[in-house]
């Protein structure tokens, strides 16, 4: 355990120890207290730059989603077809397993909202646009190339996402029944019908 310092660590290396910690011991054990001792931080100096617990549990996400970003950036842009892509994009989004970290941490910061104000909500819908976009553009390139039927990408994307988020959910708690590989062969199937047939 380390003692406190007298210079805080880079924001980054908060952000990632607090979603190591998640990842480890569950975000039950993440506390000002514990994150603190984690980085060489009193809680209070924790608390002087994140303000709330609130407050670090979103910029944690947000750190985390710019990682997931950077290689759903890879996977969209890599040169293959508009189906590998999208099978790529669902691989990212569901989760690995039961408290999969980073689904646990955006449920959390989900439930959390339901008190948030504006401008924590406007950052949670950023997080979710970009998702979105993405996955619009990627049907709307398949639909131009013609390896996916004639749709409308904003509605499919819209359809095919609570789609994911309700299964991805129902894998990250751990719900008797449902798998990350049940839940794959559901999606695909869901895309091969609504996507592949008949094209």
């Amino acid at each position: 355990m380390a003692g406190v310092r007298k210079n805080a660590p880079p924001r980054e290396d908060v952000l990632a120890a607090a979603m190591r910690m998640i990842a480890e011991r569950g975000l039950e054990q993440l506390t000002m207290a514990a994150l603190g001792r984690e980085v060489g931080m009193s809680s209070g100096h924790l608390l002087y730059y994140f303000h709330s617990k609130d407050e670090l549990l979103l910029q944690t996400l947000e750190w985390s989603e710019g990682r997931l970003g950077a290689e759903r950036g890879r996977l969209l842009t890599r040169s293959a077809s508009a189906r590998k892509r999208l099978d790529a994009y669902v691989d990212l989004y569901v989760p690995d397993g039961h408290r999969d970290p980073h689904w646990t941490l955006w449920l959390e910061v989900w439930n959390r909202s339901q008190n948030a104000d504006d401008e924590a909500r406007d950052r949670q819908a950023a997080i979710e646009g970009i998702w979105h976009r993405d996955l619009v553009a990627l049907i709307a390139e398949g639909v131009s190339r013609r390896e996916f039927r004639p749709v409308d990408p904003d509605r499919f994307a819209a359809r095919l996402r609570a789609l994911l988020d309700g299964f991805s959910i129902h894998v990250a708690i751990g719900l008797r029944g449902t798998d990350r590989a049940q839940v794959l062969g559901h999606v695909r199937e869901f895309i091969g019908e609504g996507l592949l047939a008949d094209v």
